[in-house]
């Protein structure tokens, strides 16, 4: 088993450094559900253009944004692209994030910044219908990669 990345051989936390690892293009994929009534499902999809799934796509890609502010150790990353998408189902919205970048570290805490954001701001959006909902699989999905 290896170790912590974020922590030294004294115990203590530290900031991994990356400094001499060459850039390479990364990207990650998460998701995460927001499970609900279906009733709850039915009033989101109904809902024009603009609505609660917009403003918990627009506020995923800020949070991607965001996400060495709001972890520690996190580097931060000039994000090249971060995509948010939210589908409606039975009794659920399912949300897929990903983010990219050309950097020495990995965009992984980007995508799941994103992917739990949004479904934080569908949750806020909805919980006066709904008082039941829960964030769950909140995950990663998938990394990559490449040379520059």
């Amino acid at each position: 088993m290896s170790e912590f990345s974020h922590v030294d051989d004294s115990g203590e936390v530290r900031m991994v450094d990356v400094g001499g690892k060459p850039a390479v293009r990364r990207r990650a994929r998460a998701a995460a559900v927001v499970r609900m009534r279906p009733e709850t499902a039915a009033r989101l999809r109904e809902l024009p253009k603009g609505d609660a799934l917009a403003t918990a796509q627009l506020a995923g890609i800020m949070a991607a944004k965001k996400t060495a502010e709001l972890i520690p150790l996190c580097h931060p990353l000039p994000l090249t692209h971060v995509e948010v998408a939210l589908t409606v189902g039975e009794s659920e919205v399912a949300i897929e994030a990903s983010a990219e970048t050309t950097a020495q570290t990995g965009v992984e805490m980007e995508a799941l910044t994103a992917a739990a954001v949004a479904a934080l701001t569908v949750y806020d959006m909805a919980k006066a219908i709904d008082s039941g909902m829960s964030v769950t699989d909140v995950s990663l999905v998938e990394k990559t990669k490449e040379p520059a």
